[in-house]
């Protein structure tokens, strides 16, 4: 049983983020049985976003988990509307004064300034529904189609986009300590 302790006083020690263990003791000592209660998972894809968007000093990190739920709520890809801010405004850093308006939504090309959001919040679901809505819901299947809708040229705006996605999905941030660990 000290055995038992020890180990799990290192597992806890070294594995903060991880699922927890519980042992259940059916029989004494060295037959002790080892139980794992999976827990509700941390959505990694919520560290993972907010990390890459902070590595990329975005003033819209604090909102990876809304951009996650949005995706969800709506059946987007996780990384697509974050990507689109990526594309437009690199990451909400460059944007209409006061507008929370990453996306270049209802801003016409050669335009300054379009619709504006009252919060990052509002944006992130409005974007996230006009997609789901107005781009998907109407017959588009890849981002190239998307593009032809939303921008002026479908190619390149959707090339860009598509290579957001891809630096989002593939991210590893220089301090791996900042993702969860899993067992």
């Amino acid at each position: 049983m000290k055995k038992l302790a020890t180990i799990l006083f290192f597992a806890a020690y070294l594995f903060p983020f991880a699922t927890p263990i519980f042992a259940v003791e059916n029989e004494a000592d060295a037959a002790a049985q080892l139980v794992v209660y999976q827990a509700e998972p941390a959505d990694t894809r919520v560290t993972k976003l907010r990390t890459y968007l902070e590595s990329n000093d975005s003033p819209i990190a604090d909102q990876a988990q809304a951009f996650i739920s949005e995706a969800d709520r709506n059946k987007l890809d996780w990384k697509l509307v974050a990507a689109i801010a990526g594309a437009e405004s690199t990451f909400g850093k460059q944007i209409p004064q006061d507008s929370f308006n990453a996306w270049g939504w209802g801003i016409p090309t050669g335009s300054q300034s379009g619709i504006g959001f009252n919060n990052w919040e509002h944006g992130i679901a409005t974007v996230s529904e006009g997609l789901a809505k107005n781009y998907y819901g109407r017959g588009a299947k890849t981002i190239y189609d998307v593009g032809w809708i939303y921008a002026a040229n479908g190619i390149s705006w959707g090339n860009h986009v598509s290579y957001f996605m891809d630096q989002i999905e593939t991210f590893v941030p220089a301090s791996p300590k900042l993702l969860p660990i899993s067992i």
